[in-house]
Protein backbone atom coordinates (compact mmCIF):
# COMPACT_ATOMS: atom_id res chain seq x y z
CA UNK A 1 0.00 0.00 0.00
CA UNK A 2 0.99 3.31 -0.63
CA UNK A 3 1.31 5.76 2.20
CA UNK A 4 0.19 9.23 1.76
CA UNK A 5 3.05 10.76 3.91
CA UNK A 6 6.85 9.72 4.17
CA UNK A 7 6.63 9.17 7.92
CA UNK A 8 3.35 7.55 8.22
CA UNK A 9 4.84 4.02 9.32
CA UNK A 10 2.71 0.96 10.26
CA UNK A 11 3.61 2.05 13.56
CA UNK A 12 2.75 5.63 13.43
CA UNK A 13 -0.44 4.10 11.81
CA UNK A 14 -1.33 2.03 14.94
CA UNK A 15 -0.64 5.00 17.27
CA UNK A 16 -2.69 7.20 15.00
CA UNK A 17 -5.92 4.64 15.06
CA UNK A 18 -5.45 4.37 18.57
CA UNK A 19 -5.32 7.83 19.64
CA UNK A 20 -7.94 8.35 17.36
CA UNK A 21 -10.38 5.74 19.35
CA UNK A 22 -9.27 7.27 22.60
CA UNK A 23 -10.46 10.71 21.88
CA UNK A 24 -13.90 9.26 20.54
CA UNK A 25 -14.40 7.76 23.83
CA UNK A 26 -13.72 11.22 25.83
CA UNK A 27 -15.88 13.15 23.31
CA UNK A 28 -18.60 10.52 23.62
CA UNK A 29 -18.33 11.06 27.15
CA UNK A 30 -18.05 15.02 27.52
CA UNK A 31 -19.10 16.10 24.42
CA UNK A 32 -15.90 17.79 23.51
CA UNK A 33 -12.02 17.29 23.05
CA UNK A 34 -11.62 14.87 20.02
CA UNK A 35 -9.31 17.39 18.12
CA UNK A 36 -7.56 18.33 21.60
CA UNK A 37 -6.46 15.12 21.93
CA UNK A 38 -6.49 14.35 18.51
CA UNK A 39 -3.37 16.84 17.39
CA UNK A 40 -1.96 16.37 20.75
CA UNK A 41 -1.03 12.88 20.48
CA UNK A 42 -0.70 12.66 17.07
CA UNK A 43 1.82 16.00 16.43
CA UNK A 44 3.36 13.50 18.90
CA UNK A 45 4.12 11.20 16.16
CA UNK A 46 3.88 13.14 13.26
CA UNK A 47 4.56 16.41 11.67
CA UNK A 48 1.85 18.95 13.27
CA UNK A 49 0.53 19.72 9.74
CA UNK A 50 -0.17 16.08 9.43
CA UNK A 51 -1.63 15.51 12.48
CA UNK A 52 -4.09 18.79 11.23
CA UNK A 53 -4.81 17.18 8.47
CA UNK A 54 -5.47 13.96 10.46
CA UNK A 55 -8.26 15.21 12.18
CA UNK A 56 -10.46 16.98 9.74
CA UNK A 57 -12.60 14.27 8.50
CA UNK A 58 -13.35 12.65 12.27
CA UNK A 59 -14.25 15.85 13.69
CA UNK A 60 -16.75 16.60 10.75
CA UNK A 61 -18.28 13.16 11.24
CA UNK A 62 -18.84 12.69 14.54
CA UNK A 63 -19.66 16.62 15.32
CA UNK A 64 -22.13 15.84 12.79
CA UNK A 65 -23.59 12.66 14.41
CA UNK A 66 -23.68 14.95 17.86
CA UNK A 67 -25.53 17.41 16.65
CA UNK A 68 -28.46 15.87 14.78
CA UNK A 69 -29.16 13.21 17.99
CA UNK A 70 -32.15 14.74 18.40
CA UNK A 71 -33.65 15.67 15.22
CA UNK A 72 -32.59 18.11 12.45
CA UNK A 73 -35.11 20.65 14.03
CA UNK A 74 -33.62 20.94 17.29
CA UNK A 75 -30.11 21.48 15.69
CA UNK A 76 -31.39 23.97 13.72
CA UNK A 77 -32.79 25.76 16.68
CA UNK A 78 -29.02 26.21 17.34
CA UNK A 79 -27.78 27.35 14.79
CA UNK A 80 -30.47 29.98 14.84
CA UNK A 81 -29.62 31.12 18.41
CA UNK A 82 -25.62 31.18 17.80
CA UNK A 83 -25.75 32.62 14.36
CA UNK A 84 -23.40 35.74 15.20
CA UNK A 85 -21.21 33.43 16.88
CA UNK A 86 -20.74 30.92 14.57
CA UNK A 87 -20.50 33.80 11.49
CA UNK A 88 -17.81 35.76 13.37
CA UNK A 89 -15.72 32.46 14.37
CA UNK A 90 -16.15 31.58 10.41
CA UNK A 91 -14.44 34.53 9.28
CA UNK A 92 -11.52 34.34 12.18
CA UNK A 93 -10.74 30.63 11.58
CA UNK A 94 -10.75 31.66 7.52
CA UNK A 95 -8.58 33.97 8.30
CA UNK A 96 -5.78 32.11 10.64
CA UNK A 97 -6.08 29.02 8.49
CA UNK A 98 -3.78 30.88 6.20
CA UNK A 99 -0.86 31.12 8.50
CA UNK A 100 -0.72 27.68 9.16
CA UNK A 101 1.66 27.18 6.13
CA UNK A 102 3.72 30.07 7.54
CA UNK A 103 4.18 29.67 11.16
CA UNK A 104 6.85 28.06 12.70
CA UNK A 105 6.48 24.73 14.24
CA UNK A 106 6.90 26.24 17.74
CA UNK A 107 4.17 29.06 17.53
CA UNK A 108 1.87 26.44 16.37
CA UNK A 109 2.36 23.97 19.09
CA UNK A 110 2.25 26.93 21.72
CA UNK A 111 -0.84 28.37 19.95
CA UNK A 112 -2.44 24.90 20.91
CA UNK A 113 -1.40 24.26 24.34
CA UNK A 114 -1.04 27.53 26.27
CA UNK A 115 -5.13 28.21 25.75
CA UNK A 116 -5.89 23.88 26.37
CA UNK A 117 -3.42 23.82 29.43
CA UNK A 118 -4.87 27.32 30.78
CA UNK A 119 -8.73 25.93 30.66
CA UNK A 120 -7.74 22.78 32.19
CA UNK A 121 -6.57 24.28 35.18
CA UNK A 122 -9.04 26.85 35.82
CA UNK A 123 -11.57 24.03 35.55
CA UNK A 124 -9.83 21.75 37.63
CA UNK A 125 -9.31 24.33 40.23
CA UNK A 126 -13.12 24.87 40.60
CA UNK A 127 -13.34 28.25 38.43
CA UNK A 128 -16.84 28.44 36.46
CA UNK A 129 -18.02 31.93 35.60
CA UNK A 130 -21.77 32.46 35.49
CA UNK A 131 -23.12 34.58 33.16
CA UNK A 132 -26.44 36.54 32.90
CA UNK A 133 -26.92 35.09 29.76
CA UNK A 134 -26.26 35.27 25.92
CA UNK A 135 -25.19 38.55 24.40
CA UNK A 136 -23.81 40.30 21.31
CA UNK A 137 -20.67 40.95 22.52
CA UNK A 138 -19.71 37.79 24.29
CA UNK A 139 -20.87 35.90 20.78
CA UNK A 140 -18.14 38.48 18.91
CA UNK A 141 -15.55 38.24 21.02
CA UNK A 142 -15.40 34.52 22.19
CA UNK A 143 -16.68 33.41 18.47
CA UNK A 144 -13.60 35.44 17.23
CA UNK A 145 -11.06 33.74 19.62
CA UNK A 146 -12.43 30.49 19.15
CA UNK A 147 -12.37 31.36 15.40
CA UNK A 148 -8.69 31.94 15.45
CA UNK A 149 -7.57 29.25 17.68
CA UNK A 150 -9.29 26.71 15.87
CA UNK A 151 -7.64 28.02 12.42
CA UNK A 152 -4.40 27.41 13.33
CA UNK A 153 -5.16 24.23 15.36
CA UNK A 154 -8.30 22.72 14.70
CA UNK A 155 -8.87 23.24 18.56
CA UNK A 156 -11.92 25.47 19.10
CA UNK A 157 -13.17 23.40 22.44
CA UNK A 158 -11.97 25.21 25.17
CA UNK A 159 -13.62 28.60 24.99
CA UNK A 160 -16.95 27.42 23.14
CA UNK A 161 -17.21 25.11 26.53
CA UNK A 162 -16.55 27.61 29.37
CA UNK A 163 -18.96 30.08 27.59
CA UNK A 164 -21.94 27.48 27.64
CA UNK A 165 -20.62 26.49 31.20
CA UNK A 166 -20.45 29.87 32.09
CA UNK A 167 -24.21 30.43 30.58
CA UNK A 168 -26.00 27.50 32.90
CA UNK A 169 -27.09 25.34 29.55
CA UNK A 170 -28.99 22.53 30.09
CA UNK A 171 -27.14 19.20 29.57
CA UNK A 172 -28.41 17.79 26.68
CA UNK A 173 -29.21 21.32 25.00
CA UNK A 174 -25.26 22.26 25.70
CA UNK A 175 -24.54 18.83 23.99
CA UNK A 176 -26.52 20.05 20.91
CA UNK A 177 -25.40 22.82 20.75
CA UNK A 178 -21.57 21.57 20.85
CA UNK A 179 -22.40 19.28 18.24
CA UNK A 180 -23.76 21.98 15.73
CA UNK A 181 -20.71 24.80 16.50
CA UNK A 182 -18.17 22.22 16.17
CA UNK A 183 -19.51 20.50 13.19
CA UNK A 184 -20.17 23.93 11.25
CA UNK A 185 -16.30 24.63 12.42
CA UNK A 186 -15.37 21.41 11.13
CA UNK A 187 -17.28 22.32 7.68
CA UNK A 188 -15.42 25.66 7.63
CA UNK A 189 -12.12 23.94 8.63
CA UNK A 190 -12.06 21.36 5.49
CA UNK A 191 -12.75 24.17 3.34
CA UNK A 192 -10.33 26.42 5.03
CA UNK A 193 -7.30 23.81 4.89
CA UNK A 194 -8.02 22.99 1.31
CA UNK A 195 -7.23 26.24 0.58
CA UNK A 196 -4.30 26.30 2.93
CA UNK A 197 -2.64 23.41 1.11
CA UNK A 198 -2.75 20.92 4.31
CA UNK A 199 -5.99 19.47 3.31
CA UNK A 200 -4.34 17.99 0.23
CA UNK A 201 -4.78 14.39 -1.25
CA UNK A 202 -2.53 12.99 0.93
CA UNK A 203 -4.24 14.69 4.14
CA UNK A 204 -7.66 13.47 2.68
CA UNK A 205 -6.44 10.00 2.74
CA UNK A 206 -4.76 9.72 6.10
CA UNK A 207 -7.79 11.41 7.96
CA UNK A 208 -10.23 9.19 6.04
CA UNK A 209 -8.14 6.37 7.94
CA UNK A 210 -9.24 7.81 11.46
CA UNK A 211 -12.97 7.99 10.39
CA UNK A 212 -13.73 4.09 11.62
CA UNK A 213 -12.05 4.23 15.13
CA UNK A 214 -13.42 8.18 16.03
CA UNK A 215 -16.92 6.94 15.53
CA UNK A 216 -16.44 3.45 17.48
CA UNK A 217 -14.65 5.67 20.13
CA UNK A 218 -17.53 7.78 20.20
CA UNK A 219 -20.15 4.80 20.38
CA UNK A 220 -18.16 3.13 23.36
CA UNK A 221 -18.03 7.03 25.21
CA UNK A 222 -21.34 6.96 24.76
CA UNK A 223 -22.09 3.51 26.42
CA UNK A 224 -19.76 4.65 29.05
CA UNK A 225 -21.34 7.79 29.50
CA UNK A 226 -24.60 5.61 30.83
CA UNK A 227 -22.70 3.26 33.42
CA UNK A 228 -20.34 5.63 35.49
CA UNK A 229 -20.37 9.73 36.80
CA UNK A 230 -20.01 11.78 34.16
CA UNK A 231 -18.52 14.20 36.86
CA UNK A 232 -15.58 12.33 37.86
CA UNK A 233 -14.49 11.63 34.31
CA UNK A 234 -14.59 14.98 33.34
CA UNK A 235 -12.22 15.72 36.18
CA UNK A 236 -9.97 12.44 34.32
CA UNK A 237 -10.10 14.07 30.92
CA UNK A 238 -9.66 17.76 32.21
CA UNK A 239 -6.62 15.96 33.17
CA UNK A 240 -5.39 14.02 30.92
CA UNK A 241 -5.92 17.03 28.27
CA UNK A 242 -3.34 19.38 30.76
CA UNK A 243 -0.81 16.46 30.13
CA UNK A 244 -1.32 16.42 26.66
CA UNK A 245 -1.25 20.55 26.41
CA UNK A 246 1.82 20.47 29.10
CA UNK A 247 3.69 18.01 26.43
CA UNK A 248 2.94 20.40 23.51
CA UNK A 249 4.19 23.53 25.70
CA UNK A 250 7.49 21.39 26.22
CA UNK A 251 7.70 20.01 22.46
CA UNK A 252 8.02 24.00 21.93
CA UNK A 253 10.03 25.74 24.23
CA UNK A 254 12.66 22.47 24.69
Amino acid sequence: MDLPFPDLTPLAIALSLGITLLAGVVKGVVGFAMPMIMISGLSSVLAPEVALAGLILPTLVTNGMQALRQGPRAAAGSITRFRLFLLVGLVALLISSQLVAVLRTEVMLLAIGVPVAGFACLQLAGWQPRLGGQTRGLDIGIGAFAGFIGGLSGVWGPPVVAYLTAMDTEKREQMRIQGVIYGLGAVALTFAHMLSGVFDRAGAVFSAMLIVPAVLGMWLGGKVQDRIDQRAFRRATLVVLLVAAANLIRRALF
